[in-house]
């Protein structure tokens, strides 16, 4: 062999057999990120699971109580109904009582009355007896003249008349005292019971209100339980896409593949293929759809249904799939620990998936009103190392 091509085949030699090691130890780190990141998608698949099995009993919890408040409130009005029914009761026992106390009076008026016309009565009769018995006939045969026989006539008239007059006062008087007794205390009575009654329905209802009311306090209770699971489920799906992001970045370099994160600090472009009102800002609220206080993450653009969603830079997906409160959400990784999410995203209308390099204006996405959501709207976050920051600074 040539003198000269020896030497140059032993470096080739030297150069190959330390170069197949190199290459084995960069496949051998690829298969142990892919095997990572394998077991990383299962535990975010059992992660995702359970926030939607969470989400779901949420929701039946939700819809359970919502009815359980329209009960109760139909059980309130009911209640005010029966309220005022006891008002007019009670107004009506009042009345009753004054009539009684009236009727009292006007009873011991007539009972008066017609005790002074018997005393008139028998002081009559006495009289006739200690004087003898005198009857209209001899009053009128004992008359001195034919005027005086008139008016012994006349006077007799009067005096039958007054005494039938009193007899008859006397008789109207009880007649009408006992019915208004009768009927003043057949009103009370039934007054009485319908007022029993009243009671009675005032009781079931604030019985039923009590139950109602432990029974929304219980349901809150598990709504809580199950939101605290949903919140930890949440947190360990971010979590779980930072490992993958982070591994994703590792593979990429062991592979010597280009970073796809440029930025390096300045203004995001802006989410949305067109302007969009801003309908809810970087603050703390209450929530519309769960009535509850919250500090919103982001904010919030109300914009059709389809509109188109826009990479804010460029980056890569680390979350494409549907995420509690955020309805369907996409969440890219811009490097330097500056995430941006995408939130309430319509139904198939998620454009990209997990691992995809997008551009900045890149459509990823279609608004909706997915997840906590009350119209169609884009929830627009941006995360630095994890914390939400108000987004208008990067847009602005």
């Amino acid at each position: 062999m040539n003198k000269k091509i020896l030497p140059l085949v032993l470096t080739l030699g030297i150069a190959a057999s330390l170069a197949v090691p190199y290459a084995g130890y960069a496949a051998s780190t690829t298969e142990k990120i892919d095997q990572q990141l394998t077991q990383l998608k299962k535990q975010k698949a059992e992660a995702q699971q359970k926030a939607s099995d969470a989400q779901n009993q949420i929701t039946k919890v939700q819809t359970e109580k919502d009815q359980t408040t329209k009960d109760m409130n139909t059980l309130l009005n009911q209640v005010n109904e029966a309220s005022k029914k006891l008002t007019n009761l009670n107004e009506q026992i009042d009345q009753v009582s004054d009539n009684l106390e009236l009727n009292a009076k006007q009873l011991d008026e007539a009972v008066a009355r017609v005790e002074s016309r018997d005393s008139m009565l028998k002081s009559r009769v006495r009289l006739m007896y200690m004087n003898g018995f005198v009857s209209y006939m001899d009053v009128l045969l004992s008359a001195t003249s034919f005027n005086d026989f008139l008016n012994r006539i006349e006077a007799l008239k009067s005096i039958v008349n007054q005494d039938k007059e009193i007899l008859e006062s006397n008789k109207k008087d009880k007649e009408t005292v006992t019915l208004k007794k009768e009927e003043t205390e057949k009103q009370l009575e039934q007054v009485k019971i319908l007022y029993a009654n009243a009671d009675a329905l005032r009781d079931e209802l604030q019985a039923k209100e009590k139950a109602k009311e432990v029974k929304i306090a219980s349901l809150s209770k598990q709504e809580k339980v199950l939101e605290d699971i949903s919140e930890e489920s949440d947190k360990q799906i971010t979590q779980i896409a930072k490992q993958e992001a982070d591994l994703q970045e590792k593979k990429r370099a062991a592979s010597k593949a280009k970073s796809p994160f440029t930025y390096t600090g300045g203004k995001l472009g802006y989410p949305l293929a067109a302007q969009a009102p801003l309908t809810s800002d970087f603050v703390d609220r209450i929530n519309p759809v769960t009535g509850k206080a919250e500090s919103h993450k982001g904010i919030d653009l109300g914009a059709p249904k389809g509109t188109g969603i826009l990479a804010a830079e460029n980056g890569s997906v680390i979350y494409a799939s549907w995420m509690n409160g955020y309805g369907n959400c996409i969440i890219v990784n811009h490097g330097n620990g500056l995430w941006t999410l995408y939130g309430h995203i319509m139904n198939d209308g998620i454009y990209v998936k997990v691992g995809d390099v997008v551009k900045r204006g890149q459509k990823i996405a279609g608004v909706g009103s997915t997840g906590q959501s009350t119209g169609n709207h884009l929830h627009f976050e941006v995360r630095l190392n994890e914390v939400p920051r108000d987004p208008k600074p990067y847009l602005r």
